[in-house]
């Protein structure tokens, strides 16, 4: 008798199926209706769909299968006729894909217009003194942008951006920062004369580091007392620079309190509650936020969702209450760029999340059998059955998964409105 190698996949007849089958469909993505090529069967629904296919064989995978194949019928078992709403059920997929092309469009403009901001914050700051008027307008301009992204009438979104962009990582926090805090000012219902204020403040909040030493701030190792202190002087020069730079008294306010903390344990005058103007609070919260995942090294930094649980589980004394709870809210309990498990057990990145709906992430699902550059992505507020289950450390992932999504070394996000979708089908 042959012993079966345990490395040749296995098929059955669609007649053996039965709920707890894990199956591994061998079809284009487009030929079934399913939103997975391999799932779990978990309703009679499922098995009637896939006998409907008129496929000869269908490949189960033991390992992940929760049952056994029904037993083969002695006699042979008529064909299923094809369901009367299988050609419809595809249409509707092959809609859904449409909606998916316009979606990853989306996501490639506001990626374009992320590296757009970006350079244009390069010059800025390259010019910042040379030419200060030219410069201020600059950057005047810029936050008008977003301030007209903010107060349209659509929902906005954080969008995790790709990360490879030539020459413009050091200016990536101050546009997080400004991004963040934006988003943040348009849920606490801003004036678009605030938001201005607060993007300003946002933007130039760490302008005082010119004066400081290279090799201070690009340093991985723990500071020494002393540098510690002379880091802490930036918000001194900032000032400074700022009143030189003519911003509002609004923004020179942020740039001088983005450290100080409700508690009074910040900097630079441990300034306590109602003391902190409310832009500043604004700030510190996303500052705080932006610096824990995006440290000096790399391996220091915490994911987006350890990042907020930080902040909230054990320093929550240091923010604006209210502030903090709307940031998390609309960051979502997993934002962009969280590595996440979803309840059948399949694998992605979290890539954008709506503020107005932040437990209905967009998730970039890892499929081998889907190519890397085709990658679905899936909006969970029309995929009502899906749910995430846990965050994952990228550290724990297989380096087939790891390459497949791409978890980015940097966290750098842009906001965007959302444009209304239509019901799904």
């Amino acid at each position: 008798m042959t012993t079966p190698n345990p490395n040749q996949p296995t098929y059955i007849h669609p007649s053996q199926l039965c709920v707890g089958l894990y199956v591994r469909l061998e079809l284009d993505w487009l030929a079934h209706p399913f939103t997975f090529n391999q799932f779990k069967i978990t309703k009679q629904e499922q098995i009637d769909t896939l006998r409907s296919l008129g496929l000869d064989r269908i490949r189960i995978d033991t390992k992940r299968s929760a049952a056994k194949p029904l037993p083969i019928a002695e006699q042979p078992t008529e064909p299923v006729p094809a369901k009367p709403n299988l050609d419809a059920a595809i249409v509707a997929k092959r809609v859904r894909v449409e909606r998916l092309s316009q979606h990853r469009a989306a996501l490639n403009e506001c990626e374009r217009k992320f590296q757009g901001a970006a350079k244009a914050l390069k010059t800025i700051t390259r010019n910042l003194f040379a030419r200060p008027g030219e410069s201020m307008a600059e950057a005047a301009a810029l936050i008008e942008g977003l301030v007209d992204s903010m107060l349209t009438d659509r929902d906005i979104a954080i969008h995790l951006m790709n990360d490879k962009l030539g020459g413009e990582e050091v200016y990536f926090h101050q546009l997080n920062v400004a991004v963040l805090a934006m988003m943040l000012g348009k849920q606490l219902n801003m004036s678009r004369e605030q938001l201005t204020e607060l993007g300003m403040g946002a933007l130039f909040h760490d302008i005082g580091k010119v004066e400081l030493p290279s090799q201070l701030l690009q340093k991985t190792e723990p500071l020494s007392p002393s540098e510690q202190d002379l880091l802490m002087r930036h918000t001194h020069f900032g000032l400074e620079i700022g009143k030189k730079l003519n911003l509002s008294p609004e923004a020179l306010a942020v740039v001088f309190q983005h450290h100080e903390n409700m508690d009074g344990s910040g900097y630079p005058h441990a300034l306590r509650g109602e003391e902190i103007l409310p832009l500043s609070r604004l700030v510190a919260i996303v500052n705080e936020y932006d610096n824990l995942c995006n440290r000096p090294n790399p391996r220091d930094s915490l994911t987006p969702y350890e990042a907020l649980a930080h902040m909230f589980g054990q320093h929550r004394g240091r923010f604006d209450p209210q502030a903090l709870g709307i940031f998390i809210r609309c960051m979502g309990v997993y934002p962009p760029g969280t590595l996440v498990q979803l309840s059948n057990n399949a694998l992605g990145l979290v890539m954008a999340v709506n503020a107005s709906k932040p437990l209905k992430p967009t998730v970039l699902i890892y499929d081998p059998s889907v190519p890397k550059h085709e990658a679905i992505i899936l909006d969970l507020e029309s995929e009502t059955e899906l749910n995430i289950v846990k965050s994952i450390r990228p550290g724990l992932l297989p380096q087939p998964v790891f390459a497949y999504l791409n978890p980015r070394k940097r966290m750098t996000y842009y906001a965007d409105s959302v444009p209304t979708q239509a019901t799904p089908t």
